[in-house]
């Protein structure tokens, strides 16, 4: 048993790493920008190192280790492949001087220096967002526009990459050049941007003009997103620093090679040599070499006859159980605290030793864990939001562990739609949105319950707090009363707020920071009570049971609304539950009754109408029942 535990954590974290998005495939010397197939070919666009000539007779591609026969030009003698390079450019009131002069100077120096093959696009962005030049190869009426920009207040810098990323289409190499010299002012969130610039696969250089701390932080994001990098600069280093961008793309290679003919992958590796004087500079990449696998490698057997239809579902089940089950393995357990009888015992019987090493579990656990770190690392938002919901929660879990659960339930859920629709696509794609989601309502579930039971218990804290205090002890000491006495979660996170306090941490934060984990309104009154009291003086004592009176009051009115609308609440429940589960058991009982919604368009446009409706009016019920207390 433990040698299988350690197979299936070994196999685990090698799907876990290769499920990890790799970062842009730079090679020692040389970088591949963009690969494309297409009917000549693989088109592979490769950026070569500055000051070094290759000898593009001399260039040798293997692709998944195969030898293949290519050839070389540079990029900017030929158009079979498109290069689109767009500048978004700050206009807001914060470049007025010679940092505006500067920056159209640097953009003027781009649009000379860049090769005449790429088009170019100009996006700038203050107070509004303007799509000032739609990619082009005019480069007179490029730089008319960058003549013409104007300086407004704001600045909306998400949005005005999401235009440029817009902007630059979907075709060929794209890259994306931002000058900006301030923080953003929009509503738009940062992960909406990263993600946007991840789904295009574009690539992001960020010129940061004289900034620091946050603001770089957030360029950071942008620019590790489309696997770019941030260059600080000045004013009077920004056209060296343009220039660099534009040089890039000026020392770019377009090789050719063709896919070695019976290769049975749709996604290889591919290796580029190019000779040069001072040795060979060699590219490397994992990507898309062809559309579609050759008919002969598909599910037929060597003598031409197709394979049972149930050995599909029996390779994805056993497939899916097996990963399910080795996820299961390697999620910590939480032992619970040993007794001083286990310690003795333990220490005493000769037989009772420390349990074996499992260098290879631990290894593979280590390997899995680091993966889904370096998930999160990439997405800081979902990463500071999966803390977030687990501290609400009162999860032990870390980030990185709860992915793991989660992927875990994902990959289960998927599963178990496969073998319940029998290979059917809507089936399979409902039950993953299942598998997706569940977890977060779970989370939501927990995190909700703990709210209500500190927001219950609060008016007795405050009371128990109140009476330590008349009593003559100090702040700090009645709320270590309270990790004493009260019941959690309410001692849980005030022994948390002692625990910060003996950091470091002010007790008026550490206090802000549990009104801040629980949402909650009325421990946030309480906070602000205790500081304008330590400021100016008072009864706090009194204080506080004015306040836990207050809140009492405020808890009756809430369980008696709560009361009144229960039969409405359960009402809700019901209607909107009993939908989905009906047709999750006509599934399993009376599959042929339902198949037709799922396989006529008809039936689609069905499932697709009552869920709209079912939707609806689970919202409707919703707001006549939630009553504001």
């Amino acid at each position: 048993m433990a040698r299988l535990r350690t197979l299936l954590s070994t196999a685990l974290a090698a799907v876990v790493l290769a499920l990890v998005p790799a970062p842009g495939a730079y090679a020692a010397e040389g970088t591949i920008a963009h690969v494309e197939p297409t009917a000549e070919g693989l088109q592979i666009l490769v950026s070569v190192p500055p000051d070094v000539e290759v000898d593009l007779e001399q260039v040798s591609v293997t692709i998944d280790g195969q030898i293949a026969s290519a050839v070389a030009v540079p990029a900017a003698t030929t158009s079979q492949v498109r290069r689109t390079a767009v500048l978004a450019v700050d206009t807001s009131n914060s470049m007025e001087g010679p940092r505006f002069a500067a920056a159209k100077a640097a953009a003027l120096a781009f649009l000379k220096a860049v090769p005449d093959d790429v088009y170019v696009g100009i996006v700038s962005f203050a107070a509004d967002v303007t799509p000032s030049l739609v990619p082009t190869k005019d480069r007179a009426a490029a730089a008319a526009v960058v003549e013409g920009l104007t300086l407004t207040k704001e600045t909306r810098l998400y949005d005005g990459v999401l235009a440029a990323v817009t902007m630059a289409g979907v075709e060929g190499q794209r890259s994306l050049l931002v000058l900006s010299d301030g923080a953003d002012t929009s509503d738009t969130d940062l992960e909406v941007v990263t993600q946007a610039i991840g789904e295009a696969e574009i690539l992001v250089d960020v010129v940061a003009l004289q900034q620091q701390g946050l603001a770089v932080e957030a360029l950071t994001a942008l620019a590790g997103a489309g696997g770019g990098q941030v260059i600080p600069a000045t004013p009077s280093a920004l056209a060296d620093a343009f220039s660099r961008e534009a040089d890039v793309l000026a020392r770019q290679v377009l090789v050719t090679a063709q896919v070695p003919a019976g290769l049975a992958v749709t996604e290889a590796s591919v290796e580029v040599t190019l000779e040069t004087d001072g040795g060979p500079v060699t590219a490397e990449a994992f990507t898309t070499v062809q559309d579609n696998v050759p008919e002969a490698f598909g599910p037929s057997g060597s003598d031409g006859r197709s394979l049972p239809g149930w050995t599909k579902y029996a390779g994805i089940g056993a497939f899916g159980a097996g990963l399910v089950i080795a996820l299961a393995l390697l999620v910590p357990q939480r032992s619970r605290p040993m007794t001083v009888v286990d310690r003795v015992s333990r220490y005493t019987s000769p037989a009772a030793g420390p349990a074996a090493p499992r260098p290879e579990a631990e290894a593979a656990l280590t390997q899995a864990k680091e993966a889904a770190s370096k998930v999160l690392r990439r997405n800081k938002g979902l990463e500071a939001r999966i803390a977030h919901r687990l501290d609400g929660a009162g999860s032990d879990l870390k980030s990185s562990e709860w992915l793991l659960v989660h992927l875990a339930f994902f990959l289960g859920a998927g599963l178990v739609g496969v073998l319940l629709g029998k290979g059917s696509l809507v089936v399979g794609l409902l039950f993953l949105a299942m598998g997706a989601v569940g977890p977060w309502l779970y989370l939501g579930l927990r995190r909700s319950r703990r709210r209500k039971a500190f927001n219950s218990g609060l008016p007795e804290t405050l009371q128990l707090m109140s009476g330590s205090l008349s009593a003559g002890l100090s702040l700090g000491q009645s709320v270590d009363t309270i990790v004493r006495e009260g019941t959690d979660p309410v001692s849980t996170e005030f022994k948390r707020v002692l625990v910060e306090t003996r950091l470091g941490v002010s007790l008026e934060d550490a206090l802000d920071g549990v009104a801040e984990r629980f949402e909650s309104k009325d421990f946030a009154w309480v906070v602000m009570a205790i500081r304008i009291q330590r400021q100016v003086g008072g009864n706090l004592a009194e204080l506080l049971d004015t306040v836990a009176a207050t809140m009492r009051e405020r808890e009756y009115m809430r369980r008696q609304v709560a009361a009144l609308s229960a039969e409405g609440r359960l009402s809700a429940g019901v209607l909107g539950a009993l939908p989905p589960l009906f047709l999750l058991y006509l599934l399993a009982v009376q599959r042929d009754y339902v198949m037709p919604l799922f396989t006529d368009p008809r039936g689609l446009l069905m499932l697709i109408g009552g869920a709209v409706w079912l939707a609806v009016g689970i919202f409707w019920m919703s707001k006549l029942i939630k009553v504001e207390v």
